[in-house]
């Protein structure tokens, strides 16, 4: 806590007044271009991996960046309030864009691995069973990197599943189809500090360099699917 009011202290001093305008400015409404939905691990920061300013991101953030999918009749099978932000994204602010963003080392894909959680956290437990389709299909992911330990496999298969759980809305589903909205798959390296896209034609996750970069601003941004090998036999 002492931390953080010597760093609000700063940001008052030394921030703040070069940045009034920008407030006051952002005081009248948002406009951000894109959803992200991320863990809530407190190592990896939105807006600092992707230097973004206040009013770029509408941002979300759970436990293993999990979403719960959609019934049939259009509701979250389970906490409706990110769904509720998904469908305020698109409906009041009107985005076009959707981010899910793993990361590696993640604490939430350890447990749904592990099958266990911290005792006295039901809450936890039942919100990490949102983790179990990834775990059904992490091992038949064509995409992944066989190098990487099976957690961190487990979480980049979890990014595309949880893009499936985002498509079971029916808001998001027509709106993606009709070209109207674009949904990204993105994996941080906590290790590293670096971030990886997944681009389903190269059949994996890609690290975001300046090549990459330049690709992605040309357009050419493929659509995420879960890639998965035929079961044997």
């Amino acid at each position: 806590m002492e931390k953080l009011i010597r760093g609000i202290l700063h940001f008052r001093k030394h921030e703040l007044p070069t940045r009034r305008a920008m407030f006051s400015r952002l005081a009248e409404g948002q406009a951000p271009d894109t959803f992200f939905l991320m863990c809530a691990d407190s190592r990896v920061v939105p807006n600092l991996l992707s230097s973004s300013e206040p009013g770029d991101l509408f941002t979300v953030r759970t436990v293993g960046n999990l979403i719960a999918p959609a019934s049939d009749d259009g509701t979250a099978i389970g906490d409706v309030s990110e769904a509720a932000a998904v469908e305020y994204a698109l409906v009041a602010l009107g985005v076009k864009h959707l981010v899910i963003c793993g990361h590696s080392r993640c604490g939430a894909m350890d447990a749904v691995l592990s099958n266990t959680a911290p005792s006295g956290a039901p809450n936890l437990v039942e919100w990490l069973k949102l983790g179990t389709p990834s775990l059904d299909r992490v091992e038949r992911a064509a995409f992944v990197d066989r190098s990487l330990s099976l957690a961190d496999r487990l979480s980049q298969v979890n990014v595309l599943q949880q893009l499936d759980h985002l498509r079971s809305y029916r808001l998001v589903g027509q709106r993606e189809d009709a070209g109207e909205i674009r949904l990204h798959g993105w994996w941080f390296d906590v290790a590293t500090g670096e971030t990886h896209i997944y681009d389903e034609e190269r059949g994996g996750f890609v690290l975001l360099d300046d090549e990459e970069g330049e690709r992605l601003l040309g357009g050419r941004i493929a659509r995420p699917h879960l890639t998965l090998v035929p079961p044997p036999g």
